[in-house]
């Protein structure tokens, strides 16, 4: 399974966007982009560069190699309502995605790893696909045989309430109850920038 193996901090510092926890204190420290000569870059940006800077940002921050969200992308075109906002929506229904919102990874990255190890059940079946998406209705459940485990001992599976899930952390499940809304997708993304920059 294809993957983006490039440090997670290094591409946070490149989009000026903390895509992972452990980004923030790094960025705190280093600002600007990395690279030897950086700081020689100019800093005046063209729409087109601001445009694409967007797409990589959201593009990283929900771990997608460029084929899989160019894909995602012309199936919310096609779909009804707004493009920008549909894309979100199914960026946040990914079963990887929502096994983070849910509490059971502290990371997206940690997060497709459990899923495609095999952890997860989806309405009683075995799942090692992260990019499934789920639909109202779906129950997602760590295995049996996992929740022995040490790391799924320890998962408290506390998180933001969300609308369109219930958590139930005890028996470490969770059950789709409805559509992500917009203002539940990341914070400081604008999705129109991606709209545009697939419709140049």
């Amino acid at each position: 399974m294809a993957r983006d193996k490039s440090p997670i901090v290094k591409q946070s510092r490149r989009e000026g966007y903390a895509l992972a926890p452990k980004a923030h204190k790094v960025m705190a420290k280093k600002s600007g982009i990395p690279g030897e000569h950086a700081g020689m870059r100019s800093r005046s940006q063209s729409l087109y560069l601001v445009q694409l800077r967007e797409k990589q940002k959201v593009r990283r921050l929900y771990g997608l190699l460029e084929k899989q969200f160019s894909k995602l992308m012309k199936e919310a075109q096609k779909a009804e309502g707004l493009t920008g906002e549909k894309l979100l929506e199914f960026l946040e229904r990914r079963a990887d995605n929502a096994v983070y919102r849910a509490g059971f990874a502290t990371t997206r990255r940690q997060a497709r790893q459990l899923v495609s190890h095999g952890h997860f059940l989806l309405n009683g079946r075995r799942i090692d696909i992260p990019s499934i998406r789920l639909k109202p209705g779906d129950v997602l459940e760590v295995r049996p045989k996992s929740q022995k485990s040490v790391y799924f001992k320890s998962v408290s599976g506390e998180s933001t309430p969300l609308s369109w899930m219930k958590v139930d952390s005890k028996k470490l499940k969770f059950e789709v109850t409805g559509l992500p809304k917009r203002e539940e997708a990341e914070v400081g993304i604008d999705e129109q920038l991606i709209v545009e920059y697939y419709s140049r």
